[in-house]
C-alpha cells in the first residue's frame, strides 16, 4: 500500500479479464518494470473458459505469472442476488458500482494480499492523485471523457484507492487497440465487454426469473390519477422513462413510466414532462477528498452513467445522506441508481439514490 504519496510493497496484482484494456494495463505497468503477478476472476457463466485462456496467454506474451480465483459464489451474494431484490422493489440498481466496492476492489485486494502483492492495478478508464495538504487520494475523470468509468468508482474509500494503479486514465481507447495490435497481444482485436456482464443479452427481466426460479405476476398500468389503463407483465420489467414494450396506448400522446409502486403492484404511466424532477435525496453515501460535508457544496452532478454531468448544489442531512438539488429539473432520476459528484475533473463523491422529491 502507498503512503503518504510514496510507494511500498511494490508487487502489483493485475486484473486480467482477457479484454483489451487490462492487458494493455499490464503490458504499460511491466514497462514501467513494476513486478507483476497476473490475476483473473472467475465471476460468472460470462466469463468462460476462452476469456480465462486469452488471459492467460498475455500474461505468457508478458512473461508474468497468472492466477485464476473463482469468486462466483461471492460475485452472486453481493451483486446479482443484490440486482434482483432492488427490482423486486422497483428499482434499477448499477451492478458495476457493487462489484467495484465488494469484488474488484474488496475480495481482489484479498487475493493480491495471498499472493504477496501490495497493491492491484485495473484496465479502467480513470485517473488518481495524490493530495499531500490533505494527505488524502483522489480520484479523477480520465482524460478522454468518453471513455470515463470514474462514475462506477467513486464508491471506492481511501484505502482502496491508495492500493489501487489505473494505467489507461490517459489515453484513448484508439491508442489502447494501436498498443495492443503493435506488442500482437491476443486480446488486441476484441470487443468491449457489456454494460452488465452477467446479463450480455440484455434482458434483465428473464435472467431475474432465471436467477430467483419465481414469477411475477402481472398488474395494472395506471394514469396519474389511478384510472386502469391495461396490464403489465411484471414490476420487474420495467424502469423510470421507458417507453417501449409497454402495449399501451394514449390519445394524448406518448406514455411513460413515471411511477412503479411493489406494494400495489401498479405501474403508473405518465407524459414525458412528468419525469422531471430537480431534487433527489441519495443514501450509503461515500466522500473523496474529505470524510463529510460541512456545508452545502456547488457540484456537477450525474443521476446514472450515460448522464452528462449538471450544475447542482449537494448537502449533507444525515450521517449516511444527501440531498441533490440540481439547477433545472433531470429526467427520470431513479431510485437504486447511483448519483455521483464532481468538481470539475475530481470526483467529490456520491450515493445510490433512494427517493426523488416532487418540486
Amino acid at each position: 500500500m502507498r503512503k503518504g504519496g510514496e510507494e511500498v510493497d511494490r508487487a502489483v496484482a493485475v486484473a486480467m479479464s482477457g479484454g483489451v484494456d487490462s492487458s494493455v494495463a499490464a503490458y504499460l505497468l511491466r514497462e514501467q518494470g513494476l513486478p507483476l503477478v497476473g490475476v483473473t476472476l472467475q465471476l460468472h457463466g460470462c466469463a468462460g473458459m476462452e476469456d480465462v485462456s486469452d488471459a492467460r496467454t498475455v500474461a505468457q506474451q508478458l512473461g508474468i505469472d497468472h492466477h485464476v480465483f473463482n469468486l462466483s459464489e461471492h460475485f452472486r451474494t453481493c451483486v446479482m442476488d443484490n440486482f434482483v431484490a432492488e427490482y423486486e422493489r422497483g428499482r434499477t440498481p448499477n451492478p458495476c458500482v457493487e462489484c467495484n466496492r465488494r469484488v474488484k476492489f474488496g475480495a481482489l485486494l484479498d487475493k493480491a494480499a495471498q499472493l504477496g502483492c501490495g497493491r492491484v492495478a485495473t484496465g479502467h478508464y480513470t485517473r488518481l492523485d495524490y493530495d499531500a495538504s490533505s494527505g488524502r487520494w483522489l480520484l479523477k475523470t480520465a482524460l478522454y471523457p468518453e471513455k470515463d468509468q470514474s462514475y462506477v468508482l467513486y464508491c471506492l474509500s481511501q484505502s482502496q484507492l491508495a492500493a489501487s494503479i489505473f494505467p489507461l486514465g490517459g489515453l484513448s481507447k484508439e491508442e489502447i487497440r494501436a498498443i495492443a495490435l503493435e506488442q500482437r497481444l491476443v486480446s488486441a482485436r476484441k470487443g468491449d465487454s457489456q454494460d452488465i456482464c452477467f446479463i450480455p443479452d440484455g434482458d434483465y427481466a428473464a435472467f431475474i426469473r432465471r436467477h430467483t426460479g419465481r414469477d411475477y405476476p402481472a398488474g395494472d398500468f395506471v394514469s396519474p390519477a389511478g384510472d386502469v389503463l391495461g396490464r403489465h407483465e411484471g414490476i420487474i420489467s420495467y424502469t423510470l422513462g421507458q417507453r417501449r414494450g409497454l402495449g399501451v396506448s394514449s390519445a394524448d400522446g406518448r406514455l411513460y413510466v413515471t411511477r412503479i409502486d411493489p406494494e400495489s403492484n401498479r405501474v403508473t404511466l405518465g407524459k414525458n414532462e412528468d419525469l422531471f424532477a430537480r431534487t433527489l435525496e441519495a443514501d450509503h453515501i461515500n466522500f473523496i477528498p474529505f470524510d463529510k460535508l460541512d456545508g452545502p457544496l456547488r457540484v456537477q452532478a450525474k443521476a446514472r452513467y450515460r448522464h452528462t454531468a449538471q450544475p447542482a448544489v449537494v448537502e449533507q442531512v444525515g450521517e449516511d445522506r444527501i440531498r441533490v438539488t440540481f439547477d433545472r429539473p433531470q429526467r427520470a432520476i431513479t431510485p437504486g441508481q447511483a448519483v455521483v459528484l464532481y468538481d470539475g475533473d475530481i470526483v467529490v463523491g456520491g450515493g445510490t439514490i433512494d427517493t426523488v422529491l416532487e418540486d
